[in-house]
């Protein structure tokens, strides 16, 4: 049976998971039971409930004796670490663009890494039966993309098919029969090259790991793309790290090739395939895995180096331990270098303290989803605001810089362009986007953006929509204004009484509602003037035997605030910290006493 290796690529809203379960269906595998095929390729939870792709996966479907192992890639630059070891296993792409959009930020991203490797995409217009649908904008657009990306001449010529993946067909044009996704099948066995070369299947065994999962019954299990030889079980391996070092030794204990949704074992596998292999206990992901006589690794991609940090430690809060059982920084420190085992692009270092530990990535969102993850596992975490990253280049201290494009209605526009320029934004491009919308383009420090999201969603009413994507390393920029209001802190511990807070209104915007768990330092709301103030959210009203001539009016309090996670970490000050539970998201100062917080400003100033 011939074999094809794809991903395919997309900016999160272009329909990449319809396509993909069409293509299960379409092919056969699931006749009897295709119920469980929607929404197949999204299966983490945090994935269904952002609507993102985090972990990247693979499916296999056959058609007209051709296997096709299609594998699904993150699209943020945040987890750019899993892009670029995915797109390693692969021979081609599939670039997925909205008609009506167009290429997005997101879609750069991966496509440069994608082109970087010489892949040679296919472009499918998705979604051209929408009312604003317009192909051949966008397609003008893919091609200017490619152009702007340094494409060579034999990308630059790809082949294009018009789609539809929420009604299941594709075609080569636009007044096609619109039926079957046929054309894409037939254009991937055409386009695609087959993985395996003469020769490969007779050459010593290696493969680059690419995946690092787990099972309680096999143990660690490795994934990637037997790039030479073949594998069958009970075979004798050895573990090569990156730098030529052999880390383990080992016995194949189980062959797990990717057959529909589910993993099947297998006895034996071949050059090109791509497969889980268990039986090591510490070879993980970027290791060869080879036969005894190979001596030198398999080389790997580089993984673009993180943009910023944020510390992680134990909860010490008054509350600390209600919720959570995962509460000890041995505990949390084991949890991060398991993930760091897996993700690469994730770097764990530890702080003087002990307590502390400093975790650099790519972005707020990789970091929200670690936290977010930890935090669904029964953890207790205490989070910093997240610090930017520098580098030394020529003796020069240098920022991250990331490309900003914003799509947003045209009256909000001006406020736009003088909030990115208050945080030391250049502004590239600015033009008409269609139906009453502009978008903006420009580079801004990856630090003038931490907190900067929920400032834009007010600004433009809920309406904007602003895509990031690191860019280049630039000289430092200079200082960047944070964030205005001080903070409404609690001074005392208690339930929040709902008499305090009608009173309190005045002072500011409050993020607590009555009856609410708080503790002396904990934030509750936000000041109206630049300076923190101290509040009692306890104090209730004073009763006296005097009769009333009337009854009191009830107490209605405006709703208040709720974080996220991540509007939480960017919301924070460097003196403040978030207080993250299983059940709960709280701010808090990071000294909790006033008298220290004050002893600390002297010292600070």
């Amino acid at each position: 049976m011939d074999l094809r290796n794809i991903a395919i690529i997309a900016h999160v809203d272009h329909g990449k998971t319809t396509l993909v379960d069409e293509l299960l269906k379409q092919s056969g595998e699931f006749r009897e039971n295709q119920a469980t095929v929607d929404r197949a390729m999204d299966s983490n939870d945090l994935e269904r409930e952002r609507g993102i792709t985090i972990l990247a996966k693979a499916t296999s479907v056959v058609w007209k004796d051709i296997r096709y192992n299609i594998v699904d890639t993150p699209g943020h630059a945040d987890f750019g670490g899993e892009v670029e070891r995915i797109l390693s296993m692969v021979d081609g792409v599939v670039l997925l663009v909205d008609a009506a959009e167009g290429p997005m930020p997101q879609t750069k991203f991966v496509t440069s890494k994608a082109l970087a490797l010489g892949l040679k995409p296919i472009v499918v217009l998705n979604k051209v039966d929408k009312q604003e649908a317009e192909p051949d904008r966008a397609l003008n657009e893919v091609f200017d993309l490619f152009a702007n990306l340094g494409a060579e001449d034999e990308q630059l010529d790809f082949p294009v098919l018009y789609a539809s993946g929420r009604s299941g067909w594709a075609d080569d044009t636009l007044t096609g029969p619109r039926k079957t996704l046929d054309s894409l099948f037939n254009l991937i066995g055409k386009h695609v090259p087959a993985p395996i070369q003469v020769g490969e299947r007779s050459a010593q065994f290696k493969m680059l790991a690419t995946t690092l999962g787990g099972d309680s019954f096999l143990g660690r299990i490795l994934t990637g793309r037997i790039e030479s030889g073949t594998l069958k079980t009970g075979q004798s391996l050895r573990a090569i790290g990156r730098d030529g070092n052999i880390i383990e030794s080992f016995r194949v204990s189980k062959i797990l090739a990717f057959r529909g949704l589910n993993q099947q074992a297998i006895d034996i596998a071949k050059a090109g395939d791509i497969v889980s292999i268990a039986g090591m206990s510490k070879a993980t992901v970027a290791d060869t895995i080879a036969d005894p006589s190979v001596v030198e690794p398999i080389p790997s991609q580089p993984i673009d180096p993180p943009t910023i940090t944020v510390t992680f430690g134990i909860n010490d809060s008054p509350l600390a331990g209600r919720d959570g059982k995962k509460v000890q920084s041995r505990v949390i420190r084991d949890r991060l270098l398991k993930e760091c085992d897996s993700n690469v692009a994730i770097k764990v270092s530890d702080t003087p303290g002990g307590e502390a530990f400093d975790v650099s990535g790519r972005g707020e969102l990789q970091m929200g989803v670690l936290i977010e993850n930890m935090r669904r596992e029964g953890f207790e975490l205490s989070i910093s605001r997240p610090r930017v990253v520098y580098q030394e280049i020529d003796g020069i201290k240098n920022e991250p810089v990331e490309e900003v494009t914003i799509d947003v209605d045209d009256e909000f526009s001006g406020s736009v362009i003088e909030k990115l320029s208050s945080r030391k934004g250049e502004l590239v491009e600015m033009k008409s986007s269609g139906s009453g919308k502009t978008r903006i383009v420009s580079l801004v420090p990856s630090r003038g953006l931490i907190g900067y999201h929920g400032e834009f969603m007010t600004d433009t009413r809920g309406t904007g929509i602003l895509n990031r994507v690191f860019n280049s390393w630039e000289p430092l920029k200079g200082s960047i204004p944070g964030r205005r209001q001080g903070v409404l802190i609690s001074m005392e511990k208690g339930n929040s009484v709902a008499y305090a807070i009608f009173n309190l209104e005045d002072r500011g915007r409050f993020f607590i509602g009555a009856g609410e768990d708080v503790y002396k330092g904990m934030i509750i709301g936000e000041h109206t003037r630049d300076n923190d103030l101290e509040v009692n959210p306890l104090k209730g009203k004073k009763l006296t035997n005097v009769r009333a001539s009337g009854t009191d009016e009830a107490v209605r309090l405006t709703t208040p605030t709720r974080f996220s996670l991540e509007q939480a970490i960017a919301y924070i000050d460097d003196d403040e910290l978030v207080e993250v539970t299983p059940n709960s998201i709280r701010l808090r100062k990071r000294l909790l006493d006033p008298h220290e917080r004050k002893r600390s400003q002297k010292i600070a100033s």
